[in-house]
């Protein structure tokens, strides 16, 4: 090989590593949680997988993955769960289809998630923390590396199966004596105005209920019901977010109390299923584009050998 097509070679490689990294977005998943949690991601509809679509996390540890512009998807963590050697086993909460990989199967409820959906080019990032699905453990979300402006954090630190209604509680632990859920009126009951279903579905006829409001109290920026959006749905344009479980158990501070903004639209996963999903600490792959870029410069220095 000659010296100029060597060195042809060596530029391609730094192009290529500096187009991937300017087009990624990091998620850094944080377990400050006093025991083990086994987080699950599951991408949106016409989103790419995750590097990972579950894995386990004890206690201070933490995981970096990786995504392009435009993803959208769902972050949770799993309580309680048991595998094998194969990766099968069940989860007390946020299982995903009872295997440690979620592979396309979202959380089971009850189960505190992490939404977002990225922005492309110069759009904007939204984001929320909803328990609209229940309440499992104490999560926040805090934007990093933010382009242009500043950026809330959210999220729920309050530890709500503390104060969980009788007859919302999921039970588990030592003989079954703790709890270890927080349930939805609408998982608990099936009724289409804690659903917001049916004749309910839409903002105006779905109310907070009594359950939603309680939820709403202990974290005023959670989404508390289907169509709680106004104080509920940030936007941002960040390269980095940190998904910390139990914020509280280390020190890390709540989030910042500054008055919520104002509603603006509502991200598509809240009224569309999400399909999709994920597997560990590998960077995904870069756009297509890139790709393109790839192949017409190898062809580039094929022919001026």
């Amino acid at each position: 090989m000659t010296t100029k097509t060597s060195w042809k070679l060596t530029s391609l490689l730094i192009l290529f590593t500096f187009l991937t990294c300017s087009f990624s977005y990091t998620f850094t998943i944080i377990n400050n949680c006093p025991q083990t949690i086994w987080p699950g991601t599951l991408a949106g509809s016409g989103s790419p997988p995750l590097a990972t679509t579950g894995f386990r996390l004890d206690t201070g540890q933490s995981i970096k993955l990786t995504t392009v512009p435009g993803w959208s998807g769902r972050i949770w963590a799993r309580t309680g769960c048991k595998f094998d050697t194969a990766g099968v086993g069940r989860c007390q909460t946020g299982d995903c289809g009872g295997r440690l990989e979620c592979e396309g199967n979202g959380a089971a409820p009850p189960t505190s998630l992490f939404e977002i959906t990225l922005g492309a080019g110069n759009g904007q990032d939204y984001y929320d923390v909803s328990m609209v699905d229940g309440y499992n453990l104490p999560l926040l979300a805090l934007p990093r590396g933010v382009h242009g402006g500043a950026c809330n954090a959210t999220g729920c630190i309050t530890d709500i199966n503390r104060g969980c209604p009788a007859e919302l509680q999921v039970l588990g632990g030592v003989q079954n004596q703790g709890v270890v859920g927080c349930r939805s009126a609408c998982e608990a009951f099936k009724l289409d105005k804690y659903c917001c279903s049916g004749e309910f579905a839409n903002p105006n006829t779905c109310q907070p209920s009594y359950y939603s409001t309680l939820f709403k109290k202990a974290c005023p920026r959670a989404y508390s019901y289907a169509f709680d959006d106004g104080t509920s749905t940030f936007t941002c344009k960040a390269y980095e977010y940190d998904i910390v479980f139990c914020p509280n158990s280390n020190g890390i501070g709540r989030p910042n109390p500054a008055s919520p903004p104002p509603p603006i639209r509502q991200p598509y996963w809240k009224h569309h299923q999400v399909t999709s999903s994920t597997n560990i600490l590998l960077p995904f792959p870069a756009p297509i584009f890139l790709l393109v870029l790839t192949l017409t410069f190898l062809a580039f220095v094929t022919h001026g050998k």
